[in-house]
């Protein structure tokens, strides 16, 4: 069982993997304590960026000697593959450690098996310490290994009746500043950042990381089905890389600033098979997408049950009429409503910032004899 000093170490990694978000894909977000043999924090690290070293290595150069004889205290399972960094596994057995504390198991076939590769070298493994919340803070990575596809962060900014703008269109600024500004820590958090047409002619967004230094900004993203996008557009502006995905039946269409891909159409309605989006996003190394579309679009994607969690962004203010922040999504009664269970409240300003996830599907009720 895990000691009381583990599990506070557990907890600090959890809060070290974080500061890693939005910097380390296509790669996990993880964090490491080295305890030293009396069980005192001796070093820590995380996964800072692609590419660079893992956070088991950081945590080792920090921790030097006092590592041998410790334990490893990691949000993933060492991995046991040599990629742009070798092996941790090995760099665990190298440096002395005696014991591994990990949270979730590897769901990655190539770099899977460290667990067993420590085991089997004589280093005592345990597994599945605070599990929980090591995958909460990894869960876009996580989502991504396990169903080939991004994760995908519905948000919406709407009045309490649930309006995401007025009569007569107009819909800046329905939040407060400090809604607006986290929803650049979203982005900052994000591989790409996803808009319809729709929303591209009503607002003309710019969809880059602005007020966050040192932010990687997000792959924009346009599905624009009719290639209408004009070429003064300012997702074309340069600041960040830009993907427009058309039909492949749309007009040719040749864009300065933007790569341009072809979808299929979706089987019923209008727009792009969403599948198809998210599995060539996925190709292309997407493992996290924020869809700051309209209505139309967040319907389309509910609809796909493609949607992992949603945040909202509600003002103290009605409308009575306007545009709601969500159109069909294939839903025709109450029974077929898509339920959520909320992980998250909290007041930015003068707003509330709700944050959901889908409910695990109920198990049928027994008929009655």
């Amino acid at each position: 069982m895990a000691t009381t000093a583990e599990a506070e170490a557990m907890r600090r990694a959890v809060v070290l993997a974080a500061r890693g978000l939005g910097h380390t894909s296509p790669n996990p977000v993880v964090g490491c304590v080295i305890l030293d043999a009396d069980g005192r924090t001796a070093g820590e690290g995380w996964h800072q960026q692609a590419g660079g070293p893992h956070a088991e290595v950081h945590a080792l150069r920090a921790a030097g000697e006092r590592a041998r004889g410790g334990t490893a205290v990691v949000t993933l399972e060492p991995c046991n593959h040599t990629g742009r960094t070798g092996p941790c596994a090995q760099a665990l057995l190298d440096a002395g450690i005696v014991r591994v504390v990990y949270a979730v198991a590897d769901p990655n076939a190539k770099a899977a098996g460290g667990a067993a590769t420590l085991a089997a070298a004589g280093t005592a493994v345990e597994s599945g310490l605070l599990a929980d919340q090591a995958a909460a803070v990894n869960e876009a990575w996580l989502t991504s290994m396990r169903f080939g596809r991004p994760f995908v962060l519905w948000k919406y900014a709407a009045t309490l009746d649930g309006r995401s703008a007025a009569a007569d269109g107009t819909s800046r600024w329905i939040t407060s500043a400090a809604s607006r500004a986290d929803v650049h820590r979203l982005r900052a958090e994000s591989d790409a950042v996803l808009v319809g047409s729709g929303t591209l002619r009503a607002d003309d967004p710019h969809l880059a990381v602005r007020g966050r230094g040192g932010a990687r900004q997000p792959l924009r993203v346009v599905l624009d089905s009719k290639a209408t996008i004009a070429p003064d557009a300012r997702v074309l502006d340069g600041t960040a890389p830009t993907l427009v995905a058309v039909a492949e039946d749309a007009p040719a269409v040749r864009l300065a600033g933007a790569e341009t891909v072809r979808l299929p159409r979706a089987a019923s309605g209008p727009g792009l098979d969403i599948p198809a989006l998210l599995g060539e996003l996925h190709g292309r190394g997407i493992r996290s997408v924020l869809l700051e579309g309209g209505p139309t679009l967040a319907g389309a994607f509910l609809a796909a049950r493609a949607v992992d969690k949603v945040v909202g962004y509600l003002a103290p203010a009605l409308l009575g009429a306007g545009a709601p922040a969500l159109a069909d999504a294939g839903i025709t009664t109450i029974t077929q409503a898509l339920r959520l269970e909320l992980t998250d409240v909290t007041r930015l300003g003068p707003d509330l910032r709700i944050t959901a996830v889908p409910a695990p599907t109920a198990p049928a009720a027994p008929e009655e004899s």
